[in-house]
């Protein structure tokens, strides 16, 4: 109320100037050109430019309500265009995101085609296509993308790596990230892709040249990452163990080379270990692999290896079961620890000590491979008839397990 008021007190002091300018003069305005004569007093000059002005305000105005009016109108204007590749960007990317393939590659490509930024719609699109299984309509969207946005090249092969992966073209996404690595070799992104394609390939000793790269970048929480060197590491021993390529020595030496790549922090974790004992024992260096699960048992004792070492034929099976026998003043009542002594006084001939010894483990754990050992030595000491429900227990533990 107080602004209208002053507005119209304005209002009227504007027009009480005006009247009484008027009353004091008239004034003259003449125009000539030529033969053109316009002759007035001021105030009326000056009242047609002020309906001039407002003529040419009131046109601009009706001009501009049709030019809407046309808009709304006309189905192909700019206007109608916009809202139908909006309407078009927020269906397909709802389909998608519900597993709509079909209605969200339909929708996507009408935003892709006729929107400025289309990246996110064309890499929806193919996402889309690679689910119905259209591959190489896939890959021409992602080519296009490429076309349209050529400075979003990683988002792009990111996308393209990702659907290889998930249709089983693993060489091509290899080359694909391995590209992608070579230009951005601090991507989290691009590391943790590479992480996850060579664990699909199982190709441990290209994970184990990475796992620095991962540490370096914090592509994984120091957990997980602990774990995944750990696990790498142990598979990549266990394949060299196995390579059926070579052979004997060869095989041997391929080994070792491969246990002198472990990081020194993990050569005492007993799944290493015992990969690099398994390994040694499976190519016929039995020997060795007594020696490197003795040192690693020295260092740390560990159930897992110490049922390796019970089970290894090192150069002196009586040096062996003294070793074994010295751990058990530290550890009388482990039961894994009197297998093993079983299993190496059954090597060194010692049948009553071996009975003993597998009588005590089976005593504080019931395991199927102590009832299986120590049946076949009742078996052989003549008691049949416990050697025959030492058997059937065992088999009954195997189920429960």
């Amino acid at each position: 109320m107080k602004r209208l008021a002053l507005v119209i007190i304005l209002l009227l002091a504007i027009a009480g100037f005006l009247g009484w300018a008027i009353s004091q003069s008239a004034g003259y305005v003449l125009i000539t050109y030529d033969r053109f004569r316009y002759e007035s007093s001021f105030w009326v000059f000056l009242a047609l430019i002020a309906c001039l002005w407002l003529l040419a305000v009131a046109l601009r105005w009706l001009l501009g309500l049709l030019q809407v009016s046309g808009a709304l109108v006309n189905p192909w204007s700019r206007r109608h265009r916009a809202r139908r590749v909006e309407n078009a960007s927020r269906r397909g990317l709802r389909e998608l995101a519900e597993g709509q393939w079909s209605h969200a590659l339909a929708h996507l490509r009408l935003a892709a085609d006729n929107d400025r930024q289309p990246l996110v719609h064309y890499l929806g699109a193919a996402r889309a296509a690679n689910e119905l299984g259209e591959h190489e309509q896939s890959d021409e969207l992602l080519r296009k993308a490429q076309e349209r946005e050529p400075e979003a090249a990683l988002a792009i092969g990111l996308t393209q790596a990702q659907l290889q992966i998930a249709r089983g073209q693993y060489a091509e996404a290899r080359a694909s990230l391995s590209a992608l690595q070579n230009e951005h070799p601090r991507h989290p992104y691009v590391l943790a892709l590479l992480q996850q394609l060579y664990v699909q390939l199982e190709d441990w000793p290209a994970l184990c040249r990475l796992l620095p790269e991962l540490r370096k970048h914090r592509v994984l929480p120091p957990a997980r990452l602990n774990e995944l060197e750990v696990l790498a590491w142990t598979a990549a021993i266990e394949q060299a163990g196995q390579a059926s390529e070579l052979a004997g020595e060869e095989a041997v030496q391929a080994l070792n080379q491969r246990w002198q790549m472990v990081p020194s922090a993990l050569r005492g974790e007993a799944l290493v270990v015992r990969a690099y004992a398994d390994g040694l024992s499976r190519l016929g260096a039995e020997a060795k692999a007594e020696e490197v699960l003795f040192t690693a048992i020295k260092r740390q004792f560990d159930d897992r290896l110490v049922e390796r070492y019970g089970r290894v034929r090192g150069r002196e099976p009586a040096r062996q079961l003294a070793h074994a026998e010295a751990w058990l003043k530290e550890h009388p009542e482990n039961a894994v620890l009197l297998l093993a002594l079983g299993r190496l006084s059954l090597r060194n001939e010692l049948w009553g000590k071996a009975r003993d010894y597998l009588e005590a483990s089976l005593r504080f754990d019931h395991r199927p491979e102590t009832c299986a050992e120590l049946a076949r030595l009742l078996a052989q000491l003549g008691d049949a008839e416990r050697s025959s429900r030492l058997f059937l227990e065992g088999l009954g533990l195997i189920g429960q397990g």
